[in-house]
């Protein structure tokens, strides 16, 4: 089932930035980490980012750091993940995922999932 709603995605050049947004529900959803995944064709879903329930701690996958920024705003039941300097490689379906613990790099860890936002970078 959906459980959280994602939003953002778009078709830019190289270079350009995106936001994706994921909104969540409040109360209990506001206490869990949240993260960011994509797939792209042919591949298995890549962890990106994760944010712990505060927003102190956030976590990335190697090719992502300098770039991508994972942020929440709970007051707001909103998580986000801010895409700058875009490469074509960064081209995949953006999931956004919830875990009623710590956040980790791994999918299997995550409990709540949104429905993907298309993320297509050309060169």
């Amino acid at each position: 089932q959906v459980q959280l709603v994602d939003s953002g995605g778009g078709l830019v050049q190289a270079g350009d930035s995106l936001r994706l947004s994921c909104a969540y529900p409040g109360r209990t959803f506001k206490n869990q980490s949240m993260g960011w995944f994509r797939q792209a064709p042919g591949k298995e879903r890549e962890f990106v980012a994760a944010i712990n329930w505060s927003g102190a701690d956030t976590i990335y996958t190697d090719s992502v750091k300098g770039r991508f920024t994972i942020s929440r705003a709970n007051a707001k039941n909103m998580a986000y993940l801010q895409m700058n300097s875009l490469k074509p490689e960064d081209t995949a379906v953006y999931y956004c995922a919830a875990r009623p613990a710590p956040p980790t790099g791994f999918s299997a860890d995550y409990v709540y999932w949104g429905q993907g936002t298309q993320v297509t970078v050309s060169s």
